[in-house]
């Protein structure tokens, strides 16, 4: 669907959000694996943010993306792990999962965060501002292509923490 990417709003989610969000992660990938990992990052309280699980809103109020910041670590320092972010497959590439992920950003940044890590394309992360998080010190508790893990910092005038991510219990990492 080629929609604008004006037409796109933004919110955290709310209660009322939960199957919808779910059906949106189910849709988006192959496997029920992500909207799953979804509803068990919300029920974990030492990894999920409120506020840091965003959707994103055509401009006739469907929820037609997702993406989701729940709290990591490096080296036992708090970071953020963005994943999954999703879109309804009629969507995808029309910005609906770059506006969820600005506005999780933009969020994360007001709310005194720093460090922000994805496991994702290295041909899509790097519009928002991440690089290969070698470059920060970071690695990932996994075999991973360096292009692949990649970092944000929100505030460079913080220092990011090095070493190993250490990535709630959901993952099964």
């Amino acid at each position: 669907m080629s929609t604008s990417a004006h037409a796109w709003s933004t919110r955290p989610e709310t209660s009322a959000d939960t199957a919808t969000i779910h059906a949106v992660n189910s849709a988006a990938f192959e496997t029920p694996a992500e909207a799953d990992l979804v509803d068990a990052l919300r029920a974990d309280t030492g990894a999920w943010i409120e506020g840091l699980s965003v959707v994103t809103e055509s401009v006739d109020g469907a929820l037609v993306g997702h993406a989701l910041f729940t709290r990591c670590h490096v080296d036992g320092h708090p970071a953020l792990a963005l994943a999954p972010c999703a879109v309804l497959p009629e969507y995808q590439g029309a910005g609906a999962g770059s506006a969820a992920i600005r506005a999780g950003l933009e969020s994360a940044r007001a709310m005194g965060e720093n460090l922000v890590l994805v496991l994702g394309h290295a041909d899509y992360y790097p519009r928002f501002g991440f690089t290969p998080a070698s470059g920060f010190g970071v690695r990932a508790p996994f075999e991973v292509p360096d292009e692949a893990m990649m970092a944000l910092s929100l505030d460079p005038s913080r220092e990011s923490p090095r070493g190993t991510i250490q990535y709630p219990a959901a993952f099964g990492i």
